[in-house]
Order: structure tokens, then C-alpha cells, then sequence
């Protein structure tokens, strides 16, 4: 299995996410990066403005904006290598995804525990990705609910170029049956930003993917 595991950087405060950022570099090259804006979430986390990664990593934004298309111009100019917004916000997506690949911008989508696929079935090839979500909007930790693995196995049908990630209680007990249902992408926050070692927290979710 090949699948990547990508610290999440969840905070409002500069000072947190500077900390955040600087203790994952040792071990990850790439970074899934929240926003909120506390209207789609209940709590607001950076300011698109105050967002920013060191040269070298692969960061993923995760939009969780009511309205994200209305901060598009921000977003590209971080130059992200992936933006995520949610299926169940506002506006127009295919004009922010025709926008957003014109730059070289990969284009995600998030699907919430109770969004089915076919809500984003007519849109699939213009997505490059898809993060299957099973946390707290906003915070770290949430369960991760096994069954939404069903997700994966549509959208493969659907769609087997996708990219697929996870993004909800990623820990080492469940880490090898999220890669072998078919998530690309394990996005971890709590387990490593709680661990007393991140770097050795990572090292564990690894080999929890990789053994057998």
C-alpha cells in the first residue's frame, strides 16, 4: 500500500500554527492545511491571509467556507498544490475549478458524513480529489465512522484516477484498513499534535500501513 500520511494544521492562533508547521518538517513533505470561517463551522481557524508553508512541502488547503469561491483570488495566490471546498457550500463550482486548474491548482471536494457521492457525480472530471470526512468540522479528533469506506468503493467506480482522503480519527489502529479500503490519503491532526512525539507518532501510523 501506498498511502500518504499528511499532518493537518488546525488552529486559529499564529503562534500554534507556526509550532504546528515547524514540528511536522522533520518527517512530512506534505501538509493539510484547515480553514474555517465560522459560519459553515462553528468556530473560525486562520485567516487565508495569515496562511503560509515553507518552500520545499506539498500543502493542501482545506476550505470549510460557506462560500468559498468568494476568496478564490487568496487561495491561488498561496499556491497551493490542492484546494478543498465542500460539496455543501455556495456558488459556482465549475467556474472556481475552470479558475483554479488554470493555474496548475489541483481541485478537491469534501463530502460530509451524509453526502452522498451522487451529490457531486455530475462534477467528478473536473475533480481531481476527494476527502471523505468523518471529524468535528473545525477541531481535531472525531470517530472515524469505517463505514463511510463505502464512499470509496463508488467513487473508484465512478471515477478510478480520483485521489481519496480520509479526514477524521486517523490513528494506528485504523490506519491499515483506511489505506486498504482505498484512501490515498490519511490526514492526521490529534494523533500527532497530541502525541508527546509527533515525529514517532507519524513513524507509528506508518508502520501500522505498512505491516502484514
Amino acid at each position: 500500500m501506498h498511502a500518504t500520511i499528511c499532518p493537518t494544521i488546525t488552529t486559529d492562533d499564529p503562534a500554534v500554527y507556526t509550532k504546528q508547521i515547524e514540528e511536522t518538517l522533520s518527517y512530512a513533505h506534505r501538509l493539510h492545511i484547515d480553514l474555517s470561517d465560522g459560519v459553515f463551522t462553528r468556530n473560525k481557524l486562520m485567516e487565508i491571509e495569515d496562511v503560509w508553508w515553507p518552500g520545499g512541502v506539498r500543502a493542501d488547503l482545506h476550505v470549510m467556507y460557506q462560500r468559498p469561491f468568494e476568496h478564490i483570488t487568496a487561495m491561488i495566490a498561496l499556491r497551493p498544490q490542492l484546494i478543498i471546498v465542500h460539496a455543501e457550500a455556495e456558488g459556482d463550482f465549475m467556474d472556481f475549478a475552470a479558475r483554479v486548474h488554470h493555474y496548475g491548482i489541483q481541485v478537491g471536494v469534501a463530502l460530509l458524513p451524509e453526502t452522498p457521492v451522487e451529490a457531486i457525480r455530475p462534477a467528478l472530471e473536473v475533480i481531481d480529489h476527494v476527502l471523505i470526512f468523518s471529524g468535528h468540522l473545525g477541531y481535531f479528533g472525531g470517530h472515524a465512522d469505517l463505514a463511510l469506506l463505502e464512499k470509496t468503493r463508488r467513487l473508484k467506480e465512478l471515477s478510478p484516477r480520483l485521489e481519496l482522503g480520509w479526514d477524521g480519527g486517523v490513528n494506528d489502529e485504523n490506519a491499515r484498513q483506511l489505506a486498504q479500503g482505498g484512501i490515498d490519503v490519511l490526514n492526521a491532526g490529534g494523533f500527532l499534535h497530541g502525541a508527546k512525539d509527533s515525529e514517532a507518532a507519524y513513524a507509528t501510523l506508518k508502520a501500522a500501513i505498512e505491516e502484514g
